[in-house]
């Protein structure tokens, strides 16, 4: 059987609502694009973005307890733009960008302070969507 090559070229298609959806809960979380950009080529343990370490590394822009940091991370996932790690033992304590990750920073990273900022209408529609997202048990 001859071997399969993977074409990188081939690129996923969200739909362009889940794609706005996850920039702009990002661009409403506490981090910066320098996160986004590093988890592209590596796992980031939730401790290097906590506390100062997490602003020394340009990962976030206030210091942040691992609760909160946990939290705004599990989020993200929620709308698609990371993943947790995984080893041979279960999760751990990293994560990872996802394809829909990679697009947002891909269309993210071109952008100046100014065009990256959240309004407070998008701080609102962010705020609204974390708190109308049914509970996993609500599904059954």
């Amino acid at each position: 059987m001859a071997p399969v090559e993977f074409d990188q070229a081939i690129a996923l298609r969200y739909p362009r609502r889940s794609l706005h959806r996850a920039e702009r809960a990002f661009r409403c979380s506490p981090f910066r694009l320098d996160l986004l950009g590093n988890m592209r080529s590596h796992s980031i343990s939730i401790r290097q973005v906590c506390g100062q370490s997490g602003i020394k590394s340009r990962y976030s822009r206030r210091p942040l307890a691992e609760l909160q940091a946990e939290n705004e991370m599990m989020w993200l996932i929620a709308v698609g733009l990371l993943r947790r790690e995984v080893d041979g033992q279960g999760l751990t304590d990293s994560f990872r960008l996802t394809p829909m990750g990679r697009q947002a920073f891909d269309s993210l990273s071109p952008l100046t302070p100014a065009q990256y900022r959240p309004t407070l209408g998008d701080h609102l529609y962010n705020a609204w969507c974390r708190w109308m997202r049914s509970p996993s048990w609500w599904h059954g």
